[in-house]
């Protein structure tokens, strides 16, 4: 799969433009503020209907503007795809995919996939679950819709049983919170075998391109922490591999077993909102223990792994967007990476272009001034 065109009209700094992308390595290179991210986060826009910068979608609608608009035209073995987005001041943004309208965000992912990584994905490394939540979900979404709509529902019921938890009347949540678990329950179990097949994929892949970036000199691991896992042990004395549970009855039991400290709480303390992905390297927690160069290298990991499992899992690779990703990585990382997605059309934006960068047989560079590429 690869991004043939990107137009872009009255998106943050760029009134019109047009790029043409080569199916290879694609750089976007000039000055600091010139637009080299705003198209970065457009194609990634485009694949998702999220934006990893922006908190409501008319913030991406240029100064003085009244509405923006993202075209793109990308190819994959199934043909052909136009997914349009429309921004506007006063309304919801509008989607379209090859010209007709869409309603719901779930139709839109998966036309065009795509990994991301920026100095900001080290929040996936650094800060709280959320983040490590969001890496999982993104990906998941682009991969399946039955995990994006479960989701969703999930999301919903979990709203509706907090707020029963808040509730004064403890004899109507007794009476009616089981209700609420089984639903809970139902969408919890889709949400968390798709992650821990997800992990399970994921983790021989990160090894594999950590080691290969760091020259075989550390080792990667990685895990999925879902404490309601291990519940099903406790009561049966007979522990199994996760992926072997029947992971509906773990959550209801735990959440049998934390109806007292709900209520006390006011909010559900169990479940997948509360999912975790732990990260070592050579056995130390890199949250804690790790450089910034080494937790870099393991976010950076993580996406490579990411892109090899959308291409198990559809056959071709998606768009791999680099915004910013070499600006504090050694010349010797920096021409492993690019060795390591030769074949993968991949989006580069820096501020410089070295020597190192410029070996692939198939790439083009756009110098980008003031929203403008300049020829």
């Amino acid at each position: 799969m690869f991004i043939k065109n990107l137009i872009l009209k009255n998106y943050r700094n760029y009134e019109y433009q047009e790029f043409n992308f080569c199916n290879g390595v694609n750089i976007l290179t000039g000055d600091n503020a010139q637009g080299k991210t705003n198209c970065a986060e457009a194609i990634f826009y485009l694949c998702t209907g999220y934006s990893p910068r922006a908190t409501r979608d008319k913030q991406v609608i240029k100064y003085g503007q009244d509405s923006a608009k993202i075209i793109g035209t990308a190819t994959s073995s199934y043909g052909n795809v136009e997914v349009e987005l429309s921004f506007y001041n006063n309304a919801n943004k509008g989607i379209k995919i090859n010209g007709v309208p869409i309603k719901k965000i779930g139709e839109l992912m998966g036309n065009i996939n795509s990994v991301f990584f920026n100095p900001g994905e080290l929040k996936l490394i650094q800060e709280s679950p959320e983040d490590r939540r969001r890496f999982m979900d993104i990906s998941l979404s682009q991969m399946s819709k039955r995990y994006f709509y479960a989701l969703q529902k999930y999301r919903k019921v979990l709203e509706q049983r907090n707020d029963l938890l808040k509730s004064n009347d403890k004899q109507t949540i007794y009476d009616t919170l089981s209700f609420w678990d089984e639903q809970l329950a139902v969408y919890a179990e889709t949400i968390i075998k798709e992650r821990l097949l997800f992990i399970e994929k994921l983790v021989p892949l990160a090894k594999k391109a950590h080691s290969y970036i760091t020259g075989n000199s550390e080792e990667i691991s990685i895990s999925l922490e879902a404490q309601y896992l291990d519940e099903e042990d406790e009561f049966l004395q007979s522990p199994t591999s996760h992926l072997e549970k029947d992971v509906k009855k773990c959550l209801l039991l735990a959440l049998t077993k934390r109806i007292e400290k709900d209520i006390a709480l006011g909010y559900t303390s169990v479940g997948p909102h509360r999912d975790d992905i732990k990260i070592k390297i050579n056995n130390e927690d890199v949250r804690l223990y790790g450089s910034q160069g080494q937790q870099r290298t393991s976010a950076l990991s993580l996406k490579l792994a990411e892109l090899e499992v959308f291409k198990n899992r559809f056959n071709e690779y998606p768009v791999l967007i680099l915004d910013d990703a070499f600006s504090e990585l050694d010349k010797s990382r920096r021409s492993r990476l690019l060795s390591y997605v030769d074949g993968v059309q991949t989006i580069i934006t820096c501020t410089d272009v070295t020597e190192d960068m410029l070996t692939s047989s198939n790439i083009k560079v756009f110098n980008i001034k003031n929203g403008k590429i300049e020829e």
